[in-house]
């Protein structure tokens, strides 16, 4: 019942649901109706009970009611009426509130999920829209500065801020490949390396077979802004940034490195749970969403320690049922 009613009332899978309810009381008809008094039904209800009137009468004062061998019960969820359960037959009062409120558990279920669903897509849209006002203004300064004395470069650094703000802010799938996010990931630090010139110092290898695997989108990038901003910007000489990118049996590895600033293990403990500065680009946000999609044993590490640098470590499976960019 709950796989049947994960979409809710008017989802496609009612009648489903309502088969199942009818084995269940070994009942003579099942019927579901959700709030518009939309009634699916399995089995033959009989015609003198008026259900199209008994199901109005539950949705507008939710309450139960029966004639003759019918009755019909509401479904509620979270303290709100979600609809109504129809049964014809000789089933006893307690089986039938028992099946309610195993229809009532399913649906909520169903919200509940749906809403884990809408969260997700909420943070990948913040992510989307975690641009750096400072860093665009800092790009464009520069290839604006370049445009007289280098038109090549100038031109070169442009179409690596399209591709950047191309790939941030358009509405990508669900999942991209390794391969798409180191391109982000290069695009990106050659824009950084033309703001800060000798400060930024990058080595990025990534071996082949990891190239075509998949992964959430924009997982990687926001990792490497984050070392960059919050690890290099801060050092007057600046310093390196690594991402390493290999194979280690079946799980892929992603290492992104500095030689930055770093910070005290407990704040860093802080921003993967989500409670960090709003400066911060949204680890904890990574953290939960590859969490989400692989499961407690995958995720992100964080390595750090004040004038340390910071090592943040991706792994995630090379294979997932269900990743697909």
């Amino acid at each position: 019942m709950a796989e049947d009613l994960v979409d809710g009332l008017s989802g496609p899978r009612v009648r489903s649901a309502a088969r199942g309810i009818r084995r269940l009381l070994a009942a003579d008809a099942v019927g579901l109706a959700d709030l518009s008094g939309e009634l699916v039904t399995a089995g033959t209800m009989p015609p003198e009970a008026d259900v199209p009137a008994m199901v109005e009468h539950v949705l507008h004062t939710e309450n139960r009611c029966k004639r003759a061998e019918v009755v019909s019960l509401p479904l509620i969820v979270h303290d709100e009426l979600a609809g109504v359960l129809v049964v014809a037959g000789t089933a006893r009062m307690t089986a039938l509130r028992e099946v309610a409120t195993l229809g009532e558990t399913a649906l909520e279920r169903g919200r509940l999920e749906a809403s884990a669903e809408e969260a997700a897509e909420a943070e990948l849209r913040a992510l989307r829209a975690e641009i750096s006002p400072h860093f665009v203004y800092n790009a464009l300064t520069v290839i604006a500065g370049l445009v007289r004395p280098d038109p090549d470069r100038s031109r070169e650094l442009m179409l690596d801020f399209a591709d950047y703000i191309r790939y941030s802010l358009a509405s990508h799938g669900e999942y991209t490949t390794v391969a798409d996010e180191f391109h982000a990931i290069e695009t990106y630090l050659a824009l950084q390396r033309a703001v800060l010139g000798d400060r930024l110092r990058v080595q990025v290898r990534v071996a082949p077979e990891v190239l075509p695997v998949s992964i959430p989108y924009l997982v990687l990038q926001p990792i490497v802004e984050n070392a960059v901003r919050h690890g290099i910007e801060h050092r007057p000489e600046g310093g390196t940034v690594t991402v390493l990118g290999e194979a280690e049996g079946t799980d892929c590895v992603i290492s992104v490195e500095d030689d930055g600033v770093g910070m005290d293990p407990a704040k860093a403990e802080r921003l993967l749970a989500g409670e960090g500065q709003s400066t911060s680009m949204g680890l904890g946000n990574v953290d939960r969403r590859l969490r989400n999609v692989y499961g407690p044993w995958f995720g992100l590490v964080l390595e750090t320690a004040e004038d340390e640098g910071t090592r943040v470590i991706v792994r995630v499976p090379r294979f997932q049922p269900g990743v697909m960019p």
